[in-house]
């Protein structure tokens, strides 16, 4: 396999370029997006070069130039679609901050966590995959909930060593991807700020803000 640079990370949906091919980067995203496409729909070991391809119309033959078995393929898709979440979210208060990521989160959670559970099995067999999908869908989510804290810290709404700064990022995720086990349901911007008003505020010792304009119906409405 040739080598091939880095995807380096991007906004949402747009591609990153690549040298190591001749394919345009419109036409690597195409694959890109008709893999992940497949992983959703079907699960990991239902996707194949040959599905890919006849998504894409392309031969094998030119997938397999560029990518020589599945699993290289999958984590470049991974690698290439990386995105920074909750990009530009900075209220001026943690409460704020996290009820916005809520927000934000279940925009995307149904998707992700498709992909997470497609992949789940897969990751724990190759280890390129495990970091490819760390890098895409853990890493960057964790970091910006790790900066939101950070910055409460830095305001003084929070202490330097509150024991429940570390765990605000678990706490969030986890339910995240767990509510369609638990619940067959996803998590939806209702139940996500709520979560963060009864659990994560209380145990950062902070009081949740009532309800602006934009939360009223939330607020109001009847819970799950």
């Amino acid at each position: 396999m040739t080598s091939r640079e880095p995807a380096s990370e991007h906004v949402c949906g747009k591609p990153s370029a690549s040298r190591r091919s001749k394919l345009t980067p419109e036409r690597e995203q195409e694959f890109y997006d008709a893999v992940l496409d497949q992983l959703r729909e079907c699960g990991y070991e239902a996707v194949t070069m040959e599905g890919v391809a006849a998504a894409t119309r392309c031969s094998k033959s030119t997938l397999y130039r560029q990518w020589k078995t599945k699993p290289q393929f999958v984590a470049a898709a991974l690698r290439a679609n990386r995105c920074v979440r909750f990009a530009g979210i900075d209220t001026g208060s943690v409460a704020g901050d996290l009820r916005e990521a809520a927000r934000s989160a279940a925009a995307w959670s149904e998707r992700d966590t498709m992909l997470v559970q497609a992949l789940s099995h897969a990751v724990q067999q190759d280890e390129d995959l495990q970091r490819a999908l760390r890098e895409a869908l853990v890493e960057p989510e964790v970091q910006a909930i790790d900066a939101i804290v950070r910055r409460g810290v830095e305001r003084g709404e929070l202490p330097a060593d509150h024991p429940s700064t570390e765990f605000v990022a678990a706490q969030l995720f986890g339910v995240l991807r767990v509510r369609p086990m638990l619940e067959g349901k996803n998590a939806d911007a209702e139940y996500l700020t709520r979560f963060v008003d009864a659990v994560l505020l209380p145990g950062l010792g902070l009081v949740a803000p009532g309800p602006g304009p934009a939360d009223g119906a939330a607020a109001g409405g009847a819970a799950d």
